[in-house]
């Protein structure tokens, strides 16, 4: 995370007809496009994985209740939280002493896919990378990767809700 803590994410497991397919939900929350916003977004759950809840309420896509979400109810369901500021993109070494801002979202991700990987999802015969927001455009931006670091034989597919920015 830009504090340096470690990256966080929330897991229900899948049952039943679920067990081996896996929704990986990426978390919106924006950019910090400056140092002075990231040093703010720093000392909050956008940018630091000690604020985060422990236990969060899955709605919606990530429901465990068919009537709610009957295509992803009984999946490994995961929502990863954001909390790096550029939608996993960094990947700088150096941490600056001044600000100590850790720009190192790539690695983020990788490690929480590797994890995921390490609980099971290495076994999925169905994966799906999705997000809102700052976390669709993460979808859309690390699709091709996420795919790579899955089995071939793994049904792969990422969507964006609301990812796309315009800069105007």
């Amino acid at each position: 995370c830009l504090d340096g803590s470690p990256p966080a994410y929330h897991f229900d497991k899948g049952f039943g007809a679920g067990i081996n397919n896996w929704l990986v939900h990426i978390e919106g929350g924006g950019w910090c496009n400056n140092v002075t916003n990231c040093l703010d977004r720093k000392k909050t759950r956008l940018g630091s994985s000690k604020p985060m809840a422990e236990q969060l309420a899955f709605s919606g896509i990530l429901s465990n209740l068919q009537k709610f979400n009957p295509d992803f109810y009984n999946w490994n369901r995961i929502k990863v939280r954001y909390c790096d500021g550029a939608s996993f993109t960094g990947n700088v070494e150096a941490v600056n002493p001044a600000t100590k801002l850790y720009f190192r979202g790539a690695r983020v991700f990788l490690a929480v896919i590797e994890d995921l990987l390490a609980k099971g999802m290495k076994n999925a015969e169905n994966a799906v990378l999705s997000g809102c927001s700052a976390g669709g455009l993460t979808s859309i931006l690390h699709c091709d990767r996420f795919r790579a670091l899955l089995p071939m034989e793994t049904k792969v597919k990422c969507f964006s809700d609301a990812g796309y920015f315009i800069n105007v």
